[in-house]
């Protein structure tokens, strides 16, 4: 008896494994950001040879579906492309029209906090690096404050930060405003979150920002301490990393 030849029949080999990387992409089998299995694991699970299986991942690749750096290759997060998303000023996030004054910022190479080594997994004693900011509008009014410690995954992986180590001696200044483009340069895709406290009958408003990459290690922890009646606080959201390095 002759056997009927299907569409997926005619298709080569390479293409059968990329359009069924494809559904699982659209179906949400695999999440955006998560890392895709290795070629050696796809090669063995479709019965193909490595460099088929690489095929496949570049026909993905032209079409945005997954990137690929050091670490591996991850699904692409839907959205408009990553170089025209906007910068987001560390450690304060999204700006405020209304700001319009000086700010300070230091950095040092000590023990963080309590409760931030236990959120970034140091270990007791273990130094890191801590940033410290504060600001205010020219009429004194505005006042923010924040302090951040850096996780050993970020200090590694992002080399913009890994220079600091040597100067941090908490009175250079240290304007880190671009921090998250180094990370999300790095191959990073940022998820943050951020637990708002207050206001009630305090004159400020304290935010507690945690930031994971896409493997979910944890990258910096921020108290940020913000005028109640000047700020408007937002926001869980996430930024993807970017294939090319953020321009000075």
């Amino acid at each position: 008896m002759a056997r009927n030849t299907t569409h997926d029949d005619l298709q080569p080999l390479y293409a059968r494994i990329a359009s069924e990387l494809i559904g699982a992409l659209h179906d949400g089998t695999i999440l955006p950001g998560e890392r895709l299995p290795g070629e050696r694991r796809l090669a063995a699970r479709f019965g193909a040879s490595r460099e088929t299986v690489r095929q496949a991942l570049d026909t993905l690749r032209r079409d945005g579906l997954v990137s690929t750096d050091r670490r591996g290759t991850h699904a692409r997060l839907p959205g408009p492309p990553v170089g025209h998303l906007p910068s987001l000023g560390f450690p304060l996030g999204a700006h405020t029209a209304r700001y319009c004054g000086a700010d300070r910022a230091t950095v040092t190479w000590e023990t963080p906090p309590p409760e931030h080594a236990a959120e970034l997994g140091l270990g007791p004693r273990r130094p890191t690096l801590v940033h410290r900011y504060e600001s205010a509008a020219s009429d004194g009014h505005g006042r923010r404050t924040a302090v951040t410690s850096f996780s050993a995954v970020a200090v590694s992986e992002v080399e913009e930060l890994a220079r600091y180590r040597d100067r941090a001696d908490g009175t250079s200044s240290a304007q880190l405003r671009r921090a998250y483009d180094w990370m999300r340069s790095a191959g990073l895709t940022l998820h943050h979150r951020d637990s708002i406290t207050g206001p009630g009958a305090a004159a400020s408003v304290r935010v507690t920002r945690r930031v994971h990459d896409q493997y979910a290690r944890p990258l910096e922890i921020t108290d940020l301490v913000v005028d109640a009646e000047q700020d408007a606080l937002v926001y869980e959201f996430t930024l993807p990393a970017v294939d090319e390095p953020v321009g000075p």
